[in-house]
This record gives C-alpha cells, structure tokens and sequence, in this order.
C-alpha cells in the first residue's frame, strides 16, 4: 500500500536502534542520511560500519556496537538485509542487545521486509521503526516539489510535476535524479515547465507497460521474465495493468490466428484488432506460428489469471510469471 512521506521522523541523537523497512531504498537512504547527521551534530566526527545481514555473523555486528571507537566517540553501525540477520539463532542475542543497548553506537536495521514480533516493542523504547513503503502519486508529487526547492534550487510547475510522476511512478530515486537533471537544464532559480519533462523525460508508465508485449511476442522467456520483473519491481507498475497487456496481446494473437487460418490477409486485421504499424507485423508473424486451438487456450489462461489476481487468488506476481512462460510455450520463435 502506498504511504504518506514522513518529513520529520523521530531521528534524533537519542536514537540508539532505528529499522528502516520497506522496498523504497531511496527513504532507507535519506533516513540513514538523517541519523549520520544528527549523530555528527551531537559527536562531531563519528565511525561508520557497514554488514550485510545475510552473511555477516550477529556476534560481530554486536561487538562491533559495544567496543569503543578509537578515533570517533560515537559509531553508527548499519546492517542491510536485516530480516535475515534478526531471525532463527541471531534473533535472542539481538533481543538482548535492544534491551541494554550501548549508548556510544548507533544500530541501523536496513531492510526490504521486517516480520514483527517482540522485537519491535524493544526497539520503540530505545529508538524507532519507520516503514519505508511506495508513496501515493500524491505524496510522491509533494515529496518532489520541496526536493526540487531545497536540494535543487529550482521550482517544479506543479502540471510539470504532475507529468513526471506519470512518467516515472513513485521510485524517489528516479525522481530525485531526473529533477537534477531537469534542474540543470531549467538553470539556477528557474522553473521545471511540462515542456522540460517532454523533452528530458522517457515514456509514460502506460507506454512502458505496453511495451512489455514486445517481450511476450520474442517467445524468449527469459526476456520475457526480465522485463516482467523491471516492470513489477523497478517501475512498479500496478499489476491489474500489466494483467491487461497480458490479456490484450491474447486477444490480438487470438483473433489473428484465426482470421489467418480462415485466408485473411494481414491488413485486413489492422482495424478490427487495433494493429497499427510494426506492431501489425509483430502479431501477425507470431500468430502464423500460432494454431488457434493454441491461441484460444492462451487467451484462456490470460481471462482465468486476470480473475485470480482481481479476486485476490494467489500472489499476483507469481501469477503473472506462470503466463509469461505460457506466452513463452506459446510462441516459438522458428529455429
């Protein structure tokens, strides 16, 4: 579910434990970016320590937080991949530490999931958890225009806003880097117009989701699951849309496959079917290799996955892999 930006969360020196949790790296990183400088206004210079949850032994990240510095007065010790590096053995000795944390360490918790449990309520009392979740359009639009003023020094047009948001999704760093680039091209103190984004900024979520059928008409699965993930987890498209494509492309395959075998001809198929220049050709060739009992049955797997994945049936991503490989089965590109 989409969240509200937290501008201010309760980061302050005080902060002994903090979990910052969600798939949004981007907050992980502002957040972090907020402890660092809360720490170095109350300790001046301070040490840094970085563990990968998934590897790094539990006995080591916490010595490392109990030992004294020897150059710094205060460490900030961040572990990523914290849901693996607080469960099954490592989790008691993490409890114990939550309960009696030192005071001259900072414990930053950095993950993409975090299971709840008893550990929580340890942590609330020495620090904080701040969910790091996908923003609203909304929120994301508000976040962008004071980024944009405060950390690029320009004024984002609320429609130019608007329009990058459309164009992008919600992923903060995506955003933040193209409005550093279209803060360079609007010059110092000037303002980000919708013609800026035109013209700086790539294809529309729609179109970027759309473009997905290209994959599924190569008949190459592994293409096929690379651009379903980008699509799913990069550009966070929504899957009931994604689900339509799916669909959409069956439909086309379908009614082409069957107008072919009946002795159509492939212009014939552009209005009914809403085929319009090189995606006319895409479908018909694949459809030639496609018999109609075959396309029907793909069509059908499409239809049963949209109605899982609207009724809540199952994960709807893993859903959608079964029938890009169905599509994948499907479509055999000539050897």
């Amino acid at each position: 579910m989409a969240k509200r930006f937290v501008s201010t969360p309760q980061l302050s020196k005080d902060t002994l434990i903090a979990v910052l949790a969600g798939p949004e790296a981007f907050l992980r990183s502002l957040y972090t970016a907020k402890i660092r400088e809360e720490l170095t206004k109350a300790h001046g210079e301070i040490d840094t320590f970085q563990f990968d949850g998934q590897t790094a032994p539990a006995a080591d990240v916490l010595d490392e937080c109990r030992s004294f510095g020897l150059m710094a007065s205060h460490k900030l010790v961040i572990v990523d991949n914290a849901d693996q590096f607080v469960k099954e053995a490592n989790r008691p000795l993490v409890e114990r530490y939550a309960e009696h944390p030192t005071e001259n360490s900072t414990l930053v918790l950095r993950s993409d999931k975090w299971n709840k449990g008893k550990l929580d309520a340890m942590i609330e009392k020495v620090g904080v958890i701040i969910e790091c979740q996908p923003l609203s359009d909304a929120s994301a639009l508000a976040w962008a225009t004071k980024r944009c003023e405060k950390e690029r020094r320009a004024t984002l047009d609320r429609a130019a806003g608007q329009l990058l948001i459309e164009r992008l999704g919600t992923d903060l760093g995506r955003i933040d880097s193209e409005l550093e680039k279209l803060a360079t091209a609007a010059g110092a103190g000037e303002t980000i117009t919708t013609a800026l984004v035109t013209e700086f900024v790539g294809a529309s979520r729609e179109e970027e989701v759309w473009a997905i059928q290209g994959s599924l008409l190569s008949g190459d699965p592994s293409r096929t699951l690379a651009h379903l993930r980008d699509a799913l987890d990069v550009s966070r498209q929504p899957t009931v849309l994604v689900s339509f494509a799916f669909l959409d492309l069956a439909r086309k395959l379908h009614g082409a496959s069957a107008a072919l075998a009946g002795g159509a001809v492939p212009g014939s198929l552009m209005k009914p079917l809403k085929l319009w220049g090189p995606t006319l050709d895409a479908v018909t060739n694949a459809a030639r290799r496609v018999p109609h009992p075959a396309a029907a049955r793909l069509l059908a797997d499409c239809v049963k996955a949209d109605v899982r994945q609207k009724t809540g049936l199952g994960e709807a991503s893993r859903t959608l892999e079964v029938v890009a490989l169905r599509f994948a089965e499907t479509i055999k590109p000539i050897r």
